[in-house]
């Protein structure tokens, strides 16, 4: 027979479970009802795809409440189009939830995008940042332009959320949303650590025609 093993939690894991009693205890003194109104559903008009950077708290950043924004999150907020994860939260925001606006947002200081601009092996990451890899590939020129270190890398950052939300764009799972009359915007946005301001990218995209032709595809 197995022994069980008795866990000693830590300091911080006890004040995270604490936390989390204080935060109950908070919310029902605000609003009794609180709890029972958000098990009832959700209906957020926003899709939040952002970087997984623990300084990035989406709902936080934009002063949304749960139920507010539905969120995806990984390493650099890369829109992969084989990345059925991504995909599958695509999909459920759009036709279910039919949420009205989609952000990409990335962060100056972007650990992702600093390693894609190097040639360190770090280990499994290196086949997610060869994704990040192939839009310096893209902007090389302008890039390599660019003669200040910390100008090129916030540059990158900028260039690269774009080419997410142009990727957004480019799903199926968009463009019939699109062709089906659904009201959809796509927006790119960056975030400021050392401020706490976003700042949008002017790339807002609503429908197929801001896309080049060879990627407006013909749904029935």
């Amino acid at each position: 027979m197995a022994h069980e093993h008795h866990y000693e939690p830590d300091a911080f894991y006890k004040k995270i479970l604490e936390n989390n009693a204080k935060w109950v205890e908070t919310a029902l003194e605000k609003d009794p009802e609180y709890f029972k109104d958000l098990a009832r559903g959700q209906n957020p008009p926003l899709l939040w795809i952002g970087c997984s950077d623990s300084r990035v708290p989406a709902n936080e950043i934009i002063g949304a409440k749960p139920g507010e924004v539905f969120v995806h999150r990984n390493i650099a907020n890369m829109v992969v189009h084989t990345d059925m994860n991504m995909l599958s939260v695509l999909d459920y925001a759009v036709n279910v939830l039919k949420i009205q606006h989609v952000i990409v947002c990335g962060h100056y200081g972007c650990g992702g995008i600093r390693a894609a601009m190097g040639n360190d092996s770090i280990g499994i990451i290196d086949n997610w940042i060869r994704h990040i890899k192939d839009v310096y590939r893209l902007h090389k020129t302008y890039l390599d332009s660019i003669i200040n270190d910390e100008d090129r890398f916030n540059a990158f950052v900028e260039l690269n959320v774009k080419e997410q939300v142009f990727d957004l764009a480019k799903t199926s799972i968009v463009q019939n949303a699109w062709r089906n009359g659904q009201n959809l915007t796509l927006h790119g946005w960056v975030y400021g650590l050392n401020s706490g301001f976003v700042t949008d990218l002017n790339v807002n995209l609503s429908n197929e025609k801001d896309l080049d032709a060879v990627y407006q595809l013909k749904l029935t």
